[in-house]
């Protein structure tokens, strides 16, 4: 008897919410909400408090490293480039509306990039 191909469907595993990939998915829909709101002068801006010092700066890119990683890719009002790795667990920061640094550009949304699994 020749029963063919069997045609079983593949089972995904249930997703951990606690993977830095499920925070990074929450954060770009937040971040993305916010930006809805602004004017197209405006971009999303970022600021981090921490051991008594401010950082401000542009939000560019978010990315993840899996289980427990994000990083955040900006920059600052000097033109210099930041990144921020940061655990999941330490997340915590401001959204801001900032003067954007290229208004001839046009604005795109945080996060259609996928980074590193």
């Amino acid at each position: 008897m020749n029963f063919g191909k069997l045609n079983i469907p593949e089972i995904m595993a249930p997703s951990d919410p606690n993977l830095a990939s499920e925070f990074y998915d929450r954060l770009v829909e937040m971040i993305n909400e916010f930006d809805d709101d602004l004017d197209e002068t405006e971009e999303v801006g970022m600021r981090l408090v921490s051991f008594g010092q401010t950082i401000q700066f542009h939000v560019h890119d978010l990315g993840y490293y899996n289980p427990s990683l994000i990083r955040f890719y900006g920059q600052k009002e000097d033109g210099s480039y930041i990144e921020l790795i940061q655990h999941v667990s330490q997340i915590s920061f401001l959204l801001m509306a900032v003067k954007r640094l290229n208004p001839e550009e046009p604005k795109r949304k945080i996060g259609f990039d996928t980074d590193e699994d």
